[in-house]
């Protein structure tokens, strides 16, 4: 189980979140990402204003038809690009917690540092890791107030899906596949225990049990933004990490340049960096044995580009290979 801070655009939006118990992201690739990144039973929090708000459990998750002429969130237009975006992609949420507290509260350091090197939100959704959904589980008080369900018994739903070819995209039902979706998908794919040990092992961690780690979305450095950080969950004198980067074209030679300089900001405590991309060259491949980094293709098996496709199915058919120096 996860927990995430879904950030909220403006206070409206927020009222409307607690008192329905709903969380809505837009008709976008990152409102899609965010629908894919968290999945029921996960954890989230509400962000806005610098101030965390509640503690609650994903019950489900609808994908809904024409959520434009539908409650609570009003649609938003952007004057300097004209769109126009609604909330499809939806959470349905069980209150557990009640609380209201800065993001100054060492607690929230993870995601804080986040926002702080980022410069701001910018991003749908931040995840924190084991540590601080321990510290929110005993922050406020049980949740104690009443929850307006809205009514949407007569509402169609549909299963968004992905495709590789423009001519087949019908937003909000079907999306351009981008590289945010592979991050997302190569962190679903190492939440699988064989999967990860898989990783462990051609890094020579044979040692290291998987259920110890926990796979992080985005981590942002002084120096740039970590795709996947792997973690243990709970550090016990020694905090150890892997970095994972990922690219969904050919390795170049400065994304091996790149994930070296994050390992190196991390220090000792890294104990491998793995790059995952479409294929590998001679010369990245070269760098990557002299920098001490772990390259793996990704593919999909027995999938036409030229389909479309739901997250569950493209997870289903998602791989990762060892590349041989």
């Amino acid at each position: 189980m996860a927990y995430f801070l879904v950030s909220v655009s403006n206070k409206t939006n927020l009222d409307l979140c607690i008192k329905y118990a709903l969380a809505g992201f837009t008709n976008s690739v990152n409102g899609l990402w965010t629908f894919c990144e968290i999945e029921k039973d996960d954890f989230i929090s509400f962000l806005y204003g610098a101030k965390v708000f509640n503690l609650y459990r994903v019950k489900g998750k609808e994908a809904i038809k024409n959520a434009d002429q539908l409650p609570p969130w009003p649609s938003v237009t952007f004057k300097m690009s004209g769109r126009t975006y609604f909330f499809p992609f939806r959470l349905v949420l069980d209150p557990i917690r009640r609380f209201e507290e800065p993001m100054v509260r060492p607690e929230f350091a993870y995601v804080a540092e986040n926002l702080l090197l980022r410069g701001g939100y910018r991003k749908t959704h931040f995840q924190a890791d084991q540590t601080t959904l321990q510290s929110v589980s005993e922050m406020g008080c049980l949740y104690d107030q009443c929850i307006e369900r809205l009514d949407l018994s007569e509402i169609d739903t549909f299963v968004p899906r992905l495709t590789w070819d423009k001519t087949k995209v019908s937003n909000p039902e079907i999306l351009k596949f981008q590289e945010l979706i592979l991050q997302t998908l190569s962190r679903h794919y190492l939440l699988d225990g064989k999967n990860l040990q898989r990783i462990f092992s051609s890094i020579g961690m044979n040692d290291f049990a998987p259920g110890a780690f926990e796979a992080l979305g985005e981590k942002a450095l002084p120096e740039g933004h970590i795709d996947i950080l792997v973690k243990e969950s709970i550090p016990k004198g020694l905090s150890r990490k892997i970095i994972v980067e990922v690219k969904s074209g050919p390795a170049k030679t400065r994304d091996m340049d790149q994930l070296h300089g994050y390992i190196c900001e991390i220090g000792e405590e890294c104990l491998a960096g793995v790059l995952i991309a479409s294929k590998f060259s001679k010369k990245p491949l070269l760098s990557a044995g002299n920098k001490i980094i772990k390259p793996f293709t990704y593919a999909f098996e027995n999938i036409d580009r030229m389909g479309v496709y739901s997250f569950a199915e493209l997870l289903d058919k998602f791989r990762l290979d060892e590349v041989q120096l």
